[in-house]
């Protein structure tokens, strides 16, 4: 166990969170090897008991935990006991080899890592932003859930060779008329199918509300003026623009451009050694619906820059920096890909672009949080 009577200024803590333990490991602030100190239950009670402990003598504490599926509630307990918490990037904490894992090494090796300052910290957002967020990703879940009934009827469908007429495109409102009125000669069948036909619709008005109360919150919240910025860049309406802005939260948190890229994830993933240099595919490390929602925007760059009567309404009364910011962005990106789509392929053109895109919209977003502060 720690000495807690020895007096230091700073204690770090390593603490490795489930959903009903925290594993407490102590790193002093010399060179000794971190100890592990006790085994909690994951209760606010127990987590005060362990502060008050531990902080004995005068000592200020310092604690880490990973990003995980317990959310920030810890962070903020320990935050509002007047403890210095980092949440930490899981996949950018070093860890030691051996092919030992265990709760105890964990908290051991959080404790060390976080003495030695070799940490990437995550951004934690306030309670409104969270919620924000957490309405953002709701509406992704239901996205995915709605294609994935939607597919499941059509397979049922071509299973049993049942198809619209020629010129009938799926899931418009003639498709929709053909499901209606379609009848199938097993009865048994026709549960199936009606069943499935059912769920479809029930997906497609969950994704309905959820984007409605979206528009609501979004419209309360104090970020509001970047969700509205980003839309006079071209490709990016208003539920991309809240996804980005939920997502990424604070903009100046990234020194550079190059930094937001590899947050998304669309940077080249690398590898060399010596004079060899291989450069591979993007490297995929980062936060998925940021990526999605801008590969997705990105392929608006195909074709000439223009600019629309909705673009030109988005465009009204925005700082005349930004407009021309936009408007570059507009041939910078179409000229992107003509340059490269005929090179190196038209997927590859657009990921490359997106990249590009990202570069803007950080642009756009710490102008506007320039303005704010």
């Amino acid at each position: 166990m720690v000495e807690t009577s020895t007096l230091r200024s700073t204690r770090f803590l390593g603490l490795d969170v489930h959903k009903a333990s925290i594993s407490v490991a102590v790193a002093e602030d010399d060179d000794r090897a971190p100890e592990f100190w006790d085994k909690i239950p994951n209760e606010p009670s127990a987590v005060r008991k362990m502060v008050r402990k531990l902080g004995q003598g005068g000592h200020q504490l310092k604690a880490v935990y990973e990003a995980g599926p317990t959310g920030y509630g810890l962070h903020r307990q320990l935050r509002e006991l007047g403890v210095e918490c980092v949440v930490a990037a899981p996949a950018l904490i070093p860890t030691p080899r051996g092919g030992v894992k265990t709760d105890t090494r964990d908290a051991l090796n959080l404790a060390r890592v976080l003495r030695r300052g070799d940490l990437t910290a995550v951004w934690v957002p306030d309670r409104e932003h969270e919620a924000l967020r957490s309405l953002v990703r709701a509406r992704y879940d239901a996205k995915e859930d709605h294609q994935r009934a939607r597919h499941r009827l059509a397979k049922f469908l071509l299973q049993l060779n049942r198809r619209p007429a020629v010129g009938v495109r799926a899931w418009t409102k003639r498709y929709h008329q053909w499901l209606k009125e379609l009848r199938l000669e097993q009865p048994a069948a026709q549960v199936v199918f009606e069943d499935y036909r059912a769920v479809e619709q029930a997906a497609q008005e969950r994704v309905r509300r959820l984007e409605q109360e979206l528009r609501t919150w979004a419209e309360q919240s104090p970020r509001m003026a970047q969700v509205v910025a980003l839309q006079i860049l071209r490709g990016i309406g208003f539920l991309s623009a809240v996804t980005i802005v939920a997502e990424v939260g604070d903009f100046r948190r990234f020194a550079h451009a190059r930094g937001f890229m590899c947050f998304i994830g669309v940077t080249a993933s690398e590898h060399s050694s010596g004079s060899s240099q291989h450069r591979g595919g993007i490297t995929h490390a980062g936060n998925r619906y940021l990526r999605h929602v801008l590969v997705q925007s990105a392929q608006h760059a195909r074709h000439a820059p223009c600019l629309s009567s909705a673009l030109r309404k988005r465009m009204q009364d925005m700082p005349p920096d930004m407009v021309e910011l936009a408007t570059r962005a507009q041939q910078r990106l179409h000229y992107r890909y003509r340059s490269l789509s005929w090179r190196i392929g038209r997927p590859k053109a657009i990921v490359a672009v997106a990249r590009e895109l990202a570069g803007f919209v950080w642009a756009l977003g710490t102008r506007v949080e320039g303005l704010a502060a």
